[in-house]
């Protein structure tokens, strides 16, 4: 009997859809943090002139008398970026349908919880920075860095019972979609509306490829293309156009899993049916019945669920690393920082991620489950519930990116909202950590 060390019996086992999305969002959180301290290290290094002048160089495309022109900086944050949020976009789609946001009763609470961790946080900064020139920074406190509040979680191991995990998840996934609308709807500066209606046409063209049963994943990648450049030229911002795009891809298989196994087993036959070669190697039919049983295995799984599945780990080792490349490395002026600080800018974000979040995610959760509109998570308590809410502090990627759209052109007050999201997600993460770290021992 082949003998395997505890690592290789992880590996060799059957994951479900939802833990590959656990581990995929925990290694973007450490691989993100790392990331972050790299980018920090260079922008105060010796490099950091370096540093600043790579971001910033233009990346043309040109074909004829047309030309696109963006800095690398831009064409992460709006042409990559719109990968993650299309990766978003089949997160949200698929809570929606067969994941916890599919059953109201159970979803009521994270649903709740993510409008009220949403809300007071913006309230909070909007009392700190109402009538000044970081008014319109409101959004940057209302988002939930998913991954790093996962990763988070999955280190406190058993500690946390998995209703709690599944809690957080949903939880996010709302968050984020929050987080897309008020994107798209809040920090659009000038619409061209020519352009929002080519994209649009692509768009309907996508539901209509849907609606005709074409599953070719090439055949979407192209309109989406398209419909990214519309968006990128409407004035709306063009990520907006991957979380859009994911709404239009087929979550429905071709084929049924009774289907599916009914064909396998007929090739497995008709396979066997040739005989052993001396040398060991295939027939060409079989050859041929192994290329027909891939197609089938394609076929029982949708193309949204191939997509986040393949799309899990560029975007957690390429995508995301960069953008926080690109946009966390803060030249930090130590003499300086406690100023920073206290600038209306950070002081909102900092109460807004650290003490809103609290009162916005447990406040509201423990309202809503007084109330009777909603049940606390299995084996978990109200404590463990606030310990979670304080991960929810956590804004990290999503808050740096509304940061650059709400002070675009204005480096100062970027600078101080960086400050504000990392200084606020470190508390954060480490104040959840441990309250639920005594928590669980209690």
């Amino acid at each position: 009997m082949k003998l395997y060390a505890p690592w290789e019996k992880a590996f060799n086992r059957i994951a479900t859809p939802f833990e590959h999305f656990l581990h995929s969002q925990t290694t973007t959180g450490l691989v993100l943090m790392a990331m972050t301290v790299f980018a920090l290290i260079l922008a105060n290094s010796p490099l950091h002139a370096l540093y600043a002048h790579l971001f910033h160089v233009n990346i043309d495309f040109n074909v004829g008398a047309w030309k696109l022109s963006h800095s690398l900086h831009h064409w992460i944050n709006d042409g990559l970026m719109a990968v993650f949020f299309f990766m978003v976009g089949l997160e949200i789609k698929r809570e929606v349908l067969v994941g916890e946001l599919s059953d109201i009763k159970v979803a009521i609470l994270p649903i709740l919880s993510a409008i009220g961790g949403m809300l007071i946080p913006a309230l909070i900064y909007l009392a700190i920075n109402s009538g000044s020139a970081g008014a319109n920074g409101w959004g940057i406190p209302m988002a939930t860095d998913i991954a790093f509040a996962i990763s988070a979680l999955v280190l406190l191991g058993k500690r946390v019972p998995p209703a709690l995990v599944t809690f957080l998840v949903a939880l996010a996934i709302v968050d984020d979609l929050g987080a897309v609308l008020v994107i798209a709807i809040f920090y659009t500066q000038e619409i061209h509306f020519l352009a929002l209606a080519l994209a649009g046409g692509a768009f309907l063209l996508m539901i209509a490829m849907n609606r005709f049963g074409i599953h070719s994943i090439l055949a979407y990648f192209i309109v989406g293309i398209f419909m990214w450049f519309f968006m990128l030229e409407s004035g709306v911002h063009a990520t907006i156009a991957g979380v859009i795009a994911a709404l239009a891809i087929p979550s429905k298989p071709k084929l049924t899993p009774v289907d599916f196994t009914k064909h396998i087993k007929n090739l497995l036959d008709e396979y066997d049916n040739y005989p052993v070669a001396t040398d060991h190697t295939m027939h060409e039919e079989q050859k041929a019945i192994l290329l027909n049983i891939k197609d089938k295995t394609d076929a029982v799984s949708s193309p949204s669920a191939r997509l986040e599945h393949d799309l899990h780990l560029p975007v957690s080792l390429v995508i995301i690393p960069l953008f926080a490349l690109a946009n966390a490395g803060i030249s930090i002026d130590f003499s300086s920082i406690g100023t920073t600080i206290m600038q209306p800018v950070s002081l909102g974000i900092i109460f807004g991620l650290i003490f809103g979040k609290v009162l916005g995610i447990g406040g509201v959760a423990l309202l809503a489950i007084k109330l009777g509109i909603a049940k606390l998570p299995k084996e978990s308590s109200i404590s463990q519930l606030f310990g979670v809410a304080f991960l929810g502090g956590i804004g990290f990627t999503m808050s740096i990116f509304v940061a650059d759209l709400a002070f675009a052109g204005q480096d100062t007050l970027i600078f101080q909202a960086k400050i504000g999201v990392l200084i606020a997600s470190i508390f954060a993460g480490f104040i959840g950590y441990i309250w639920l770290y005594k928590s669980a021992k209690k």
